[in-house]
């Protein structure tokens, strides 16, 4: 592991920020970001375009995976490398792990089926996840001609876009952006026991954990594996992801006088504790690029894992 970028890729980062300020400061604008983001961008955002950049061969299309809960900045970050890209003439395209949800009746069944947990949306077994690896397969496969519907998720009502409104992609891809909370994610072991409130009382028998688990070990593996470079956005802990999401909720009442209260979210954060836990414990030390997050949601630290390096 190192915690500093190649000097090549310094050295073009300096170059390229010099020639992209207007449409730097375009992006802070837009996002209505604020101006420390600027010093984010230099240190961490635009080497990070280049670092992957460089990494992409002519006539093969580059998967990166992108790990990171809510309030992590995954949204921003993507959005932001698909700008850089554009600039320096390659083709990205991305989708999210939401995206390809079970529709709400998909997963009615599959809660009738298996365990009722699996109606609420998020853990490993409520997406399609055939859907992701035919989507992240046209996309590759795509050429100058191509139009690849790429799938879309409506949280607002709980279910997927009809097929017919599906955003669609044209040409060839360079850079295939695919991120999520559990993007890149592996099956934990030997933590049968519950670790919270809603595995004691909604999970005793360990059907519903058993079931992500396997479907970590299956189908997700195989999703997964199509990734050639992983980069991780990492929270502090798992005291953050709640805190993070309380901050959301509340900003969301504010607003609209809808969202979950202080119980509810808690219960609906403990869906996703046993993996992140996982995550935070072992996805670090293979991950190909890690950004650490403070408590302040801003980046502290880089670490850049050499051993590893994409086909």
């Amino acid at each position: 592991m190192t915690d500093t970028w190649p000097k090549p890729v310094t050295d073009s980062a300096a170059e390229l920020s010099a020639r992209l300020r207007p449409h730097i400061d375009q992006f802070i604008r837009t996002h209505q970001l604020p101006d420390t983001f600027d010093q984010l961008i230099g240190q961490y955002y635009l080497p990070l375009a280049i670092w992957l950049a460089e990494k992409h061969r002519q006539g093969r299309t580059l998967v990166v995976g992108i790990c990171g809960g809510q309030g992590s900045g995954k949204s921003t970050l993507t959005a932001f490398l698909q700008l850089v890209w554009a600039q320096m003439d390659l083709r990205s395209a991305g989708f999210s792990l939401d995206d390809i949800y079970l529709t709400k009746a998909e997963r009615r069944e599959l809660a009738r089926r298996v365990h009722p947990l699996l109606q609420t949306r998020g853990v490993p077994g409520t997406h399609d996840v055939q859907l992701g690896m035919d989507t992240i397969t046209a996309l590759c496969d795509g050429t100058a001609g191509s139009e690849t519907p790429i799938p879309q998720f409506d949280k607002s009502i709980d279910d997927r876009v009809s097929r017919a409104n599906w955003p669609v992609h044209r040409g060839t891809v360079d850079i295939l952006l695919f991120e999520g909370w559990c993007v890149g994610a592996r099956p934990w072991r030997d933590a049968d026991a519950p670790i919270n409130a809603l595995e004691r009382q909604e999970d005793a028998d360990g059907i519903w954990r058993n079931y992500i688990n396997a479907q970590l070990a299956g189908p997700y593996r195989d999703l997964f594996a199509r990734l050639d470079v992983l980069l991780m956005l990492k929270v502090p802990d798992m005291d953050c992801v709640l805190e993070w999401r309380q901050l959301q909720e509340h900003k969301l009442r504010a607003r609209s006088g809808g969202g979950m209260t202080d119980d509810e979210l808690e219960r609906f954060v403990q869906h996703y504790e046993r993996i992140t836990r996982n995550l935070l414990a072992e996805m670090p030390a293979r991950a190909d690029c890690v950004f650490e997050l403070g408590r302040d949601h801003q980046i502290e630290r880089l670490r850049l894992n050499d051993a590893r390096r994409a086909p």
